[in-house]
């Protein structure tokens, strides 16, 4: 079916032709409701063969539309006019790389590139699982923004419903609405895997033979696979390699070769299991790895031989530097102390968690680039820092004793990564993981581990297990945590830092015994540093001071070393310490608009933690400090930016929630050793009062807009993370909200009091949820693609969340006497990553008509502060 141009489908005004193919036709077109260009496909006539082939579609296609991605051409609408099925998508300026390669291959810079897109566009889809099953160079757009993927998902979508026995050269043939019939082949047959020609089942590793046609294509200009007939074609498939991209091309990486050989292996077994990890080998060619392979250098000309003898000339001085460090042990003890400066890669912000391995030779730190956080590493003796990949979200990082392996926590996970090879593996799994946790290795084998700021000390084998508990924490002695374990020479003692209560400061346990004592009162973060010195934060001051090791005994006074420190610092056994200085106050309160414009800072850099705006849109509590000794709550002004403290105790004071009138504020405190509910009132006149406390920690999420109810989570070592509420006169008796055995937390009232918006895992992803309020049955699933942090616009008609990409989405909620909202869509990336549900209350917060939002940002000034390297630490200490 042609369509006219001016012609009508439903809201979409036909405006011209832009292309046609085996999934159809299409066209340029104008949503008249949004006054948006788009384009429209009109699909081929089977698609209108039955009811039940509609439905089928319509279900794919709402599954496909909540792909979110800078590399999937997002879905926007599906319909039907008449006896016309068509698609409603982004419309898209470019060429599709199919009519590029007309031209020849790519240069290897965009081959990298486009390769990485198509993989992390992959990894996105595979993750949600949707597979492409047609990946093609017709179905990527190449664009002033990168590659598009087209049709994703479709081949499955389009497949009727009885089986098919015979094959057929259309470019894309149907297949089953949910899962593939057996001799039904889906896609194009020179991108078609083996198990796609033998009419099985297709999965990521599917689409991954696919892209390595495609990637072998863009590098060489050649088809990977290719037949004089059908049957050719399938048997060179099934049988036959395509020769190497170096043959053809001789520059080109050897590791290039590995990657597209790896992801054309006739088994799927031997393939590269996920996206993310091809992803993760294209970027470190990218980089120019020497492992990669290298490329001859262009030809000298007169004008960069100055350059050349000054990239060579610091080459040979860092050589010789690596050289030097590297040989320490056999240095005078009194050599003098070199310092060194190793910033952020280029266009990478430092994040949670910096360690030097024990033999000093390289750095591990947490790296964000372009959103995605990983582990980076970068040898001493080198110029370069690369990711690891496989490492995404991974924070606070520990090496083995014999630097070849390091162990970080993510996704709820404890994990470990091998350099040499790169292969992860996760150890166990975590209720709940902080990025204030910390993690030691051991000789024998042993990891301890602190998961997040209310457990003890946990220890497993470094070969994965059950956590077995290692301390226990005192709770008539007010102990809220134990945390940054580090073990001593031995491998069997463990300094670490026991939070509140009466022993605040460095305590020493070992692995025989749960028996422990206090080192350091009122010092935090500790580590043994060769030869004989005990490193410690006193406050923002990195200490040293001389430590018998065997006996846990200290001696002399302490010297500090680094000023305005926060506890990313390590040591070596060779004699050289790393840290930064500078970096604790990492956050920064800044206003954007719903578009994600920046509206400017608000205030200075400073340790927030869970900003609460007051009623009337004024104020905002937060606490700051929390660990630099401890937190307190603080008011903001927002329209001079002012600061005042609202509490004052000598333990943790946190997460402050407003009363509906704005006279009050509640918050917890660990000065009873777990934290437990106070309030104050918000001009600070007045004691605290306390309402409520046990021997679990509770967190409160908001105060009912009646005035009545205060909404809080608590863990539950059963039930994990409940809702409960607690009245706010009388006996203030607790009473559940939502226990189950999933984790809920971040609860809000509604402003007009009738429902709860809250987070739960119960579908394996963190999820925004609504009931009614008080509990009366009834659940409502808001956010699509996970979700956290909710927070309701002042008049109830919008519901905001962090997506898990970061991005502030935005969900209409439409009146009436049952909840309902509408699809959520997205504003702006706020650039905050969620680190898991366990967080009490939102990262950001709404003004009351819903144009602005103030969010707790990374400080910019704070991820640049480098890392400092200082060669022979101790040569001043001895003098």
């Amino acid at each position: 079916m042609t369509l006219t141009t001016g012609s009508r489908l439903g809201p979409y005004e036909i405006l011209g032709q832009i292309g046609a193919g085996g999934m159809g036709e299409v066209y340029r077109a104008k949503d008249t409701r949004l006054e948006r260009m788009v384009a429209v496909k009109v699909l081929p006539p089977h698609m209108s063969a039955s009811p039940e082939s509609r439905q089928r579609f319509e279900r794919e296609a709402k599954t496909i539309s909540q792909l979110s991605h800078p590399h999937i051409c997002a879905i926007y609408d599906v319909g039907r006019e008449g006896e016309t099925e068509y698609l409603v998508m982004e419309l898209l300026e470019g060429e599709t790389l199919s009519d590029r390669l007309v031209k020849g291959p790519l240069p290897l810079e965009q081959t990298l590139r486009y390769g990485t897109e198509i993989a992390d566009a992959l990894d996105k889809a595979h993750r949600q699982g949707i597979v492409h099953r047609d990946l093609k160079p017709g179905n990527v757009m190449l664009t002033k923004s990168g590659v598009k993927l087209l049709d994703f998902g479709l081949a499955k979508a389009m497949v009727p419903a009885q089986p098919q026995s015979a094959l057929t050269s259309g470019p894309t043939v149907a297949g089953a609405p949910n899962v593939t019939q057996e001799g039904t082949i889906l896609g194009t047959f020179q991108y078609m895997a083996p198990e796609q020609l033998e009419g099985k089942e297709a999965d990521g590793r599917t689409d991954i033979f696919a892209f390595g046609a495609v990637l072998y294509e863009m590098a060489t200009g050649k088809i990977a696979f290719s037949g004089a007939s059908r049957a050719s074609l399938i048997s060179a498939i099934m049988q036959n390699d395509p020769p190497p991209v170096s043959s053809i091309r001789p520059m080109t990486p050897a590791a290039l070769d590995r990657v597209v050989q790896t992801c054309l292996a006739k088994d799927p077994d031997d393939r590269w299991q996920s996206a993310r990890d091809l992803m993760g080998q294209l970027r470190w060619i990218a980089q120019g790895s020497s492992q990669a392979g290298s490329l001859p250098p262009p030809p000298v000309t007169a004008r960069r031989k100055s350059v050349e003898r000054l990239v060579w000339a610091t080459a040979l001085i860092v050589a010789a530097a690596a050289a030097w460090m590297l040989g320490l042990r056999s240095r005078p003890s009194n050599a003098a102390p070199i310092c060194l400066s190793l910033p952020a890669p280029e266009k990478t912000a430092f994040g949670v968690g910096m360690a030097l391995s024990p033999g000093g030779r390289s750095v591990v730190f947490v790296g964000t680039r372009e959103g995605k956080q990983l582990l980076w590493l970068r040898p001493l003796a080198g110029l370069n820092a690369r990711p690891l990949p496989g490492t995404d979200g991974a924070w606070n990082p520990f090496w083995s004793p014999d630097d070849k392996f390091v162990g970080f926590f993510t996704d709820n996970k404890l994990k470990t990564i091998e350099i040499a090879s790169g292969a992860v593996r996760t150890l166990c799994d975590l209720s709940s993981v902080e990025p204030l946790s910390g993690g030691t290795w051991s000789p024998d084998g042993v990891i301890v581990f602190a998961p997040d700021t209310h457990s003890p000390l946990y220890r497993i084998s470094a070969a994965g297990g059950v956590p077995a508990r290692l301390t226990e924490l005192v709770t008539g002695q007010r102990e809220g945590a134990h945390l940054f374990p580090e073990f001593l020479p031995d491998g069997r003692h463990v300094v670490f830092y026991v939070l509140g209560g009466e022993r605040d400061g460095i305590a020493v346990t070992s692995l025989d015994s749960r028996e422990k004592s206090l080192l350091i009162p009122h010092a935090w973060r500790a580590a043994y540093a060769s030869p004989g010195f005990l490193l410690y934060l006193r406050e923002e001051t990195l200490m040293a001071q001389p430590f018998d090791a065997a006996a846990s005994r200290l001696s002399g006074e302490p010297v500090p070393i680094a000023e305005k420190a926060d506890w990313h610092f390590s040591a070596a056994d060779n004699g050289i310490l790393a840290y930064r200085a500078g970096a604790s106050d990492v956050r920064q309160l800044r206003w954007f608009d719903r578009s994600g414009r920046d509206l400017g800072k608000v205030g200075r850099p400073g340790d927030y933690l869970e900003p609460s705006l007051s009623p009337d849109g004024t104020r905002v509590a937060v606490g700051i400090g929390t660990w630099t000794p401890v937190g307190d709550v603080w008011l903001l002004e927002l329209s001079r930016g002012s600061l005042s403290r609202l509490t004052s105790h000598p333990t943790d004071d946190i997460t402050p929630v407003w009363s509906p009138d704005g006279k009050e504020i509640v918050f917890v405190s660990n000065r009873n050793g777990h934290f437990d509910l106070y309030k104050k009132d918000a001009g600070g006149t007045g004691a605290e009062e306390l309402i409520y406390q046990s021997s679990g920690d509770k967190f409160p999420s908001d105060w009912s807009r009646d005035g009545k109810y205060v909404l809080y989570y608590t863990v539950d070592p059963k039930t994990k993370a409940d809702l409960w509420m607690v009245p706010m006169s009388g006996e203030h008796k607790p009473t559940p909200f939502l226990q189950t055995e999933f984790n809920e937390t971040n609860a809000l009232f509604s402003p007009d009091g009738r429902w709860v918006a809250y987070n739960s895992d119960e579908s394996g992803t963190p999820e925004t949820y609504v009931r009614p309020f008080p509990p009366a049955g009834g659940k409502w699933q808001v956010s699509t693609q996970g979700g956290v942090q909710p927070v309701w616009r002042s008049d109830g008609k919008e519901l905001y969340y962090l997506a898990l990409d970061g991005k502030i989405m935005a969900a209409e909620v439409k009146p009436g006497s049952d909840f309902s909202a509408g699809l959520p869509v997205p504003l702006f990336d706020s650039g905050l990553r969620p680190e898991g549900l366990t967080e009490s209350r939102s990262s950001f917060v709404v003004t009351p008509d819903g144009q602005r939002f103030l969010v707790n940002t990374n400080a910019e000034e704070a991820a640049r502060v480098p890392i400092t390297v200082v060669v022979h630490w101790t040569g001043e200490l001895r003098k």
